[in-house]
């Protein structure tokens, strides 16, 4: 920010302040320094699958690029080997969240835009696995989870910067892990999930820049666990997961008023334990399982935009297939 200018300058007036190399706008008698990041890189937003289960658990991190199709490439390592974690993001730096097997408490981080190893950024509020995380520019929450018990917790964390999480509030309904996540710029969502007894149809959410305990928002079309969820700034969907018996069912939702969720469309193949991501115009997920002995490499796409089932995109690497958590540098909550 520069001091008031000895002469008139117009409300709006733009200049490059060659001191800072920065872009700065004339509002309210000062100049302020713009926002020019843009959550794009390499020709498209990028999407991040970390850790997983192809038989042993993984530490790999690898990553595509939305807006074309084909095979992941490999991205780094995270500090340890790890399953059943959640996965958000600002634009440029990537959270993973929870461990298993060892129900630990840790958050890995990334920078997005580069390729290299995970780096240690601090503790959740609780150990915890098998939960999810959402997040928008700015903090990113973990939802529920397994110790073994089934856990209500919504734990956050400010993402520009490293420290242990801070507890935002509860989950409303039964404690619950195997439920889903995605985000708005201005709210959480969280649905269905298990309670060690019953599948939830619940979509919940909260505020999240405010603490508190999440609101009932309205129902999915069926019981689901174990699916995983994704959203640009309209909609927000559920992809997979287990009914009963793996389910393929994609719904969606408007998250900006509450209501149930309509039926979009299915996957290429029934499967559980998915990771999704997304940008402003696909949703993807990443991996899953046909059945407990079988972890597929499948990766599919949908377009926001419209209804209809998923297209194949390409397949993940080999050494995390299912169980994996899934980010965004270009999600709906940006």
């Amino acid at each position: 920010m520069a001091l008031k200018p000895p002469v008139e300058v117009p409300q709006g007036a733009i200049r490059l302040n060659t001191d800072s190399q920065k872009l700065e706008f004339y509002a309210q008698d000062q100049w302020w320094e713009m926002a020019t990041d843009v959550p794009t890189l390499d020709g498209g937003a990028r999407g991040v699958i970390a850790g997983g289960d192809p038989g042993s658990i993984s530490n790999v991190i690898q990553y595509i690029t939305i807006s074309t199709a084909g095979n992941s490439i490999d991205f780094g390592d995270l500090t340890h080997a790890t399953a059943l974690s959640g996965g958000c993001a600002s634009n440029t730096r990537g959270l993973i969240t929870g461990d298993y097997p060892s129900t630990g408490n840790d958050i890995d981080y990334i920078t997005i835009a580069s390729t290299g190893n995970g780096t240690d950024f601090g503790n959740m509020t609780i150990s915890v696995y098998n939960g999810r995380a959402l997040s928008n520019q700015t903090r990113g929450l973990h939802c529920g989870g397994h110790t073994p018990t089934g856990q209500n917790t919504i734990g956050y964390v400010t993402i520009a910067s490293t420290g242990d999480a801070v507890d935002f509030g509860d989950i409303s309904y039964d404690n619950v892990w195997g439920l889903a996540t995605c985000a708005s710029p201005t709210r959480g969502f969280m649905y269905g999930g298990y309670d060690g007894s019953n599948n939830h149809n619940n979509i919940e959410y909260v505020t999240i820049a405010t603490t508190g305990n999440s609101i009932d928002f309205g129902d999915l079309t069926h019981l689901e666990t174990n699916g995983s969820g994704c959203s640009n700034s309209t909609r927000g969907v559920q992809m997979g997961g287990s009914a009963g018996t793996n389910d393929s069912v994609i719904d969606y939702f408007n998250l900006a008023s509450a209501g149930n969720a309509v039926n979009f469309g299915d996957l290429t193949s029934g499967r559980y334990v998915t990771g999704s991501l997304a940008s402003s115009i696909r949703g993807v997920c990443a991996g899953g399982r046909e059945d407990p002995n079988t972890a597929k490499d499948i990766i599919d796409y949908i377009t926001f935009a419209t209804q209809g089932d998923a297209v194949d995109f390409g397949n993940l690497l080999a050494a995390a297939k299912s169980t994996t958590a899934g980010l965004s540098n270009a999600h709906g909550g940006l």
